[in-house]
């Protein structure tokens, strides 16, 4: 007869491997999602204390975060969020022109009714976010559009690259929309539905191509 296994402690540690899959993954999101400004300085010791772990696993998700061009990391070991110069915002516009665009148009003969409504429904949420002068919840829900779309393409190689430039970009978007002051959705939102309901492929690849270089490009400008 096998012995069972002893339970889990729940005061125990939580193993290395773990502790830093959590920061990364939080520390990933918040960048992503423009909850932290450019050249915003972070520390390993703050990490630690906002996650409840050592400094271990936080410099493990840090280091992979300057390998993803999430962080950036000074001769001295000073770590911050990328402050992006215009060269480098018209590289990333110009990266996600290309991923996105391919990435819809393979989407396009995937597109059923149910994802077009789906759509639909988180342009109400991000019309929401604009009502509420709420940027980070912006970003969040306008990312979660082309992420929806996207994800029908089936295609996960590129898929995982455009998030990498979504990442690089989260605070430059976050200091974008701030300046903006957006007052009404997207208009190419609106044109990016309707393409799809019309499977109309040239006017969708160029709705995705305005909709994600327009607002870089003022912020280069």
């Amino acid at each position: 007869m096998q012995t069972p296994l002893p339970a889990a402690d729940p005061r125990a540690p939580e193993p290395t491997g773990s502790a830093h899959d959590r920061v990364y993954r939080g520390l990933r999101t918040r960048i992503m999602h423009g909850e932290i400004l450019p050249a915003a300085a972070l520390t390993l010791r703050g990490l630690g204390r906002e996650f409840g772990v050592s400094m271990t696993p936080a410099r493990e998700a840090v280091q992979r975060l300057v390998a993803e061009g999430a962080l950036s990391m000074s001769s001295s070991g000073r770590v911050a969020t990328p402050q992006l110069t215009n060269e480098r915002i018209e590289e990333l516009a110009s990266l996600r022109a290309l991923l996105e665009v391919e990435l819809a148009s393979r989407a396009l003969p995937r597109a059923h009714i149910a994802l077009v409504d789906r759509l639909q429904t988180i342009n109400g949420t991000i019309a929401e976010a604009i009502a509420h002068q709420d940027a980070v919840a912006y970003i969040r829900t306008n990312l979660e559009f082309h992420r929806t779309l996207y994800l029908r393409a089936q295609a996960p190689a590129m898929l995982a690259m455009c998030e990498t430039v979504w990442l690089q970009l989260g605070p430059t978007m976050r200091a974008l929309y701030g300046r903006l002051h957006r007052t009404e959705l997207p208009q190419f939102h609106r044109a990016i539905v309707a393409a799809l309901r019309a499977g109309d492929e040239p006017g969708l690849r160029l709705a995705v191509h305005s909709d994600v270089t327009q607002g870089l490009r003022l912020l280069a400008g």
